[in-house]
């Protein structure tokens, strides 16, 4: 049964293009807790109404990681013993580290390419072994509340959570799918048994929201295969916990949005997922990366000058001094080339995508990315000698990755888009 559930694991991540991220947080955008205020009904940990905890937050969707992790470092230390304190700054570190990788923008994940192709990574050390560290903790401070008392919602969730955090970085940086896999199933059954003892307690819909939705949207072959490991979903079930925990959650309202528009965005429903998107913009105006999904949502829909036009507005709002607390130019400029090689501006196109892989910062993914989508639109323009110097550049910054090789055909024969 183990091998089974390995096995429908990864075919369901390989023909369907979800993520393990998408499968355990909806994160593709930035995601995180949020702090709304909630109806009398609704059940949560009261830590998510701590002023401490609501400051920290405001850092975090401002992308300010720095502040955040500070004083989810101030709040941890205070709280020692208690696994949520413990979840929110391996929250604040993990998608530290996701945003300086750029992995963030979820153009990255729009094709299956990011499942099976070679990539590069700058993984660091020492931040990988804090986020084991964090997760054992946290894990650790859960059962043995748990331990003592079997029905604590509140351990629960926040073993659900750090679970869930722990797949992310797994799948979105290592790769290691099968594990995450496994990651996120614990997870699903943790928010599940919360929400069996408080059916109130509606934070924990969004892991089993997401959940459902990705095993409900898979082909019925696979959905028969998996069935027989116990793994069963509805994305009708799935997006109706995503909406309620999108209306009604403590500390996964923003999140809920998020998955809901990235399953809008799959369905090429691009209208209704702006329409949500533009619902995280208006509570938190400063967040790059709000500004940068509506974007990319509209190039993705068909609307390119309109697109064009959105990416120069949120370039043209970075350069306003202190109007985002850390702007990841790399990702609009990447966005803004395939917004106008969609429309034939290859001249244009190739330079928005140099600027995205010259970046000081960027990371080695979406530099091998901008400098290859640059060689083929100077290709496209007429530009062999400016195509060639991009491509072997793309080749320098990752030689064993799987675009180094589209790059090296290039070099062969000159793109043609054919």
């Amino acid at each position: 049964m183990q091998r089974l559930n390995e096995r429908s694991a990864w075919a369901v991540l390989r023909s369907c293009g979800f993520t393990l991220p998408v499968l355990s947080l909806g994160v593709a955008l930035l995601v995180s807790a949020s702090c709304p205020a909630a109806a009398a009904s609704v059940h949560t940990n009261p830590m998510n109404y701590d002023p401490q905890v609501r400051e920290a937050f405001q850092h975090f969707y401002n992308l300010d990681f720095p502040g955040a992790v500070s004083r989810f470092e101030r709040f941890h230390s205070e709280h020692p013993g208690d696994p949520q304190a413990t979840a929110y700054l391996l929250e604040a570190v993990v998608f530290q580290e996701l945003y300086e990788e750029d992995l963030l923008d979820t153009t990255f994940y729009a094709n299956d390419g990011f499942l099976t192709g070679k990539h590069a990574t700058r993984e660091d050390p020492q931040v990988r072994a804090r986020i084991t560290s964090l997760t054992d903790e946290a894990i650790h401070e859960s059962d043995w509340r748990l331990s003592r008392n079997p029905n604590d919602v509140d351990a629960l969730y926040a073993r659900s959570w750090v679970r869930a955090l722990e797949c992310t970085y797994l799948a979105m940086v290592d790769r290691e799918f099968a594990a995450g896999f496994r990651l996120a199933t614990k997870a699903r059954d943790d928010a599940a048994h919360a929400l069996q003892i408080d059916p109130n307690y509606v934070d924990a819909k969004l892991v089993n929201g997401i959940y459902e939705y990705v095993v409900g949207a898979l082909p019925w072959p696979f959905k028969f295969l998996i069935g027989f490991a116990g793994i069963t979903g509805s994305k009708t079930t799935g997006m109706a916990m995503l909406r309620d925990a999108g209306d009604r959650g403590v500390s996964t309202s923003l999140e809920a949005r998020t998955a809901m528009a990235l399953f809008l965005r799959r369905e090429s429903r691009y209208r209704e997922a702006i329409q949500v998107v533009r619902t995280l913009e208006t509570q938190y105006p400063h967040d790059f990366l709000f500004r940068l999904e509506e974007a990319n949502l509209r190039k993705d829909g068909g609307e390119g000058m309109v697109a064009v036009d959105a990416y120069r507005a949120l370039l043209a709002d970075a350069d306003k001094p202190g109007y985002f607390a850390d702007a990841k130019l790399e990702l609009a400029n990447f966005g803004l080339g395939d917004a106008l090689r969609g429309q034939r501006h290859y001249g244009e196109a190739a330079e928005a995508y140099e600027k995205a892989g010259s970046a000081i910062n960027v990371g080695p993914e979406l530099k091998i990315r901008s400098l290859v989508a640059a060689g083929e639109s100077r290709d496209l323009n007429g530009e062999r000698p400016l195509a060639v110097r991009d491509y072997q550049a793309a080749i320098s910054a990752g030689p064993n990755t799987s675009r180094a090789e589209t790059a090296r055909k290039h070099l062969r024969t000159p793109y043609t888009a054919n």
